[in-house]
């Protein structure tokens, strides 16, 4: 295995850890496929056992024989960048990954007809950005069996590296792409969709109608403004989730889980 010590987070061959811009990652080194970085030695055996292509390691010298053993083992000839603790703590974030980052190769979009063979119960993630709360959507819907996820263009990329540790992995577990027109292409699918809102119009989650759809797909909304008004109007439904205590909304990755518990398939 090469072990190459560093003592900059400038040296060649660091950069995709210490300096590159989460855009440069997805187009500037490798135009065509792009970089991801996943962190922690748990995430990154999430992320091979998926398939995932590693290229470089990250870690302190302690852990080559520690938490890294197994994922070096896994990948003898990719570069182990090691350092002292003090230089790569000034990494953002390295001291809450237990010590191990791994550049991977990008993965190539999958074609939605893939991604929506055999599903029945989908999420659709239009212009959320933060990087937490789809993270924590894509754990929610890996741990309460949703098929897929789905993501308009101007969303977060799910393969950012704080949505994946956010995740733990579960970006790698739940298949996923893009989408472009969500009425035309879920319709097309033979899906119905049901937009996450509050309308005077809207029905409640609990809804044994909701519960009874073969196929179905739930959308939703942005942080703050929620989902947009052309949306909210093409869906087939409109679903609200009762409120109490004068609240009148939920954290979208909150919201989303108890929609994936509430209308998962039965």
């Amino acid at each position: 295995m090469p072990i190459i010590m560093i003592d900059s987070l400038t040296q060649a061959g660091v950069e995709v850890f210490s300096t590159l811009t989460e855009a440069q990652l997805r187009r500037d080194i490798e135009p065509d496929k792009g970089i991801f970085i996943a962190e922690s030695p748990k995430v990154i055996q999430v992320a091979l056992n998926a398939g995932n292509e590693a290229l470089a390691l990250l870690c302190e010298e302690r852990h080559i024989q520690g938490d890294a053993a197994a994922i070096i083992e896994r990948c003898p000839d990719i570069p182990i960048y090691t350092g002292s603790r003090e230089l790569l703590a000034s990494l953002t974030g390295y001291t809450l990954t237990r010590g191990v980052l791994c550049a991977m190769r990008r993965p190539a979009p999958r074609p939605l007809s893939e991604v929506l063979q055999n599903a029945r119960r989908v999420v659709i993630i239009d212009s959320v950005t933060d990087t937490t709360n789809i993270g924590a959507i894509f754990r929610s819907a890996a741990a309460l069996g949703f098929d897929a996820v789905l993501l308009t263009r101007s969303s977060c990329d799910p393969l950012n590296r704080r949505a994946v540790r956010v995740s733990m992995g579960s970006v790698f577990l739940v298949p996923w792409t893009w989408i472009d027109d969500i009425e035309r292409d879920m319709h097309a699918a033979g899906f119905s969709t049901a937009a996450m809102a509050l309308t005077d119009n809207s029905i409640s989650i609990d809804n044994p109608l909701l519960k009874n759809l073969e196929k179905l797909a739930i959308i939703m909304g942005t942080e703050g403004d929620g989902l947009a008004q052309e949306v909210i109007t093409q869906a087939d439904y409109v679903v609200r989730i009762p409120m109490s205590h004068q609240v009148d909304s939920l954290n979208v990755a909150a919201a989303a889980a108890l929609a994936f518990w509430e209308l998962r398939a039965r």
